[in-house]
């Protein structure tokens, strides 16, 4: 078995692909009417279907997932999230691990947790 891909929810599709492509570079590989996947295995759908799909309200900034991305020049990204999305709701500014890993968490457009961190 094999995991092939992650589905997070959005309630404007153009504004959810272009802020995965603006910030990580993240391309469309098949858009499937209310379902686009994109590269590196993200999925995003349509907040409706999934509600129809699971009979269950979406629930924005639940804290239970995360996506967790990797960024060298962790300062540039952080320069260019600023730059681009000026409005950002954080969960922790740029920050360094006792480990020595520097980190940045806010959550996207639809309130879905994104990490950005240091290579380990």
């Amino acid at each position: 078995m094999k995991l092939r891909n992650v589905l997070i929810t959005t309630n404007d599709m153009n504004r959810a692909k272009q802020f995965y492509h603006d910030l990580f570079g993240l391309e469309v590989l098949l858009d499937n009417d209310g379902n686009i996947i994109l590269t590196e295995g993200l999925v995003l759908q349509d907040a409706t279907i999934w509600k129809k799909f699971i009979n269950r309200d979406v629930v924005p900034e639940n804290n239970a997932t995360e996506l967790y991305f990797e960024e060298r020049d962790i300062e540039g990204f952080v320069e260019k999230l600023e730059r681009l999305y000026p409005d950002i709701q954080y969960v922790n500014r740029l920050m360094t691990h006792s480990w020595g890993q520097q980190v940045v968490r806010f959550y996207d457009l639809d309130g879905n947790l994104i990490e950005v961190g240091t290579p380990m």
